[in-house]
């Protein structure tokens, strides 16, 4: 049984992997409505441009979380793996405009001091919390309805994660998750969520394998 299933989740990494060797049409860069927006964008481009911070996410998957969170009205976001801060601004981008808030949770504390410092240069630190330690123990301590959350932190701890907090996530909301064809997330959260009739789930294979679901009203 355990063979079958690691085999499983093989077909479906591989399956992912052929879908993200091609290559879409090149998209436009984002473009600042407001001096506000123009700020984060700015702390987005030099974070990209120093070469010196680890980016959680490519561009392209910045912008659809962004877009995703915008068009989903939210309000009360929640990232697993905070790291530097760089998917965190594209989520703030769309929460300046929903009056939402970010929750996120990071393992390591030099990861969430850059963040910090990133935030606040992008001058976003208000609508963000981070909390520092283990997110399978810290995420239990959530009680709001969330309306967006996105998994990129260990592979292994995706479907956890997911159940602790599918029973969070309104009717309506998305869960997002990163890194979708590495094949330990593949045979566990992938096979997981494609099986669950009450969640609806696409594949966004442009940046770094994006998984988006949505939970049937």
């Amino acid at each position: 049984m355990k063979l079958t299933a690691i085999l499983t989740g093989l077909a479906l990494a591989t399956a992912l992997v052929a879908v993200a060797q091609r290559r879409a049409a090149p998209s436009s860069p984002p473009l600042a409505k407001n001096e506000a927006e123009k700020r984060i964008l700015g702390v987005l481009d030099e974070i990209v441009k120093s070469g010196k911070t680890y980016l959680s996410v490519p561009q392209q998957d910045g912008r659809m979380l962004r877009l995703l969170t915008e068009a989903a009205g939210a309000k009360n976001v929640v990232e697993i793996g905070t790291s530097t801060g760089y998917s965190g601004l594209w989520f703030c981008l769309a929460l300046r405009a929903t009056g939402g808030k970010l929750t996120t949770f990071e393992m390591d504390h030099a990861r969430a001091s850059t963040a910090r410092e990133h935030f606040q240069r992008a001058g976003v630190d208000q609508i963000v919390t981070i909390v520092e330690g283990n997110a399978h123990e810290n995420i239990t301590r959530l009680k709001e309805p969330i309306d967006v959350v996105f998994i990129d932190a260990d592979k292994e701890g995706y479907l956890d994660y997911y159940q602790k907090l599918l029973p969070l996530v309104r009717p309506g909301g998305l869960i997002l998750a990163h890194n979708i064809d590495m094949p330990a997330v593949a045979s566990g959260y992938v096979k997981t969520v494609t099986a669950n009739p009450d969640l609806e789930t696409v594949f966004y294979m442009e940046g770094g394998a994006l998984a988006v679901t949505l939970k049937k009203r």
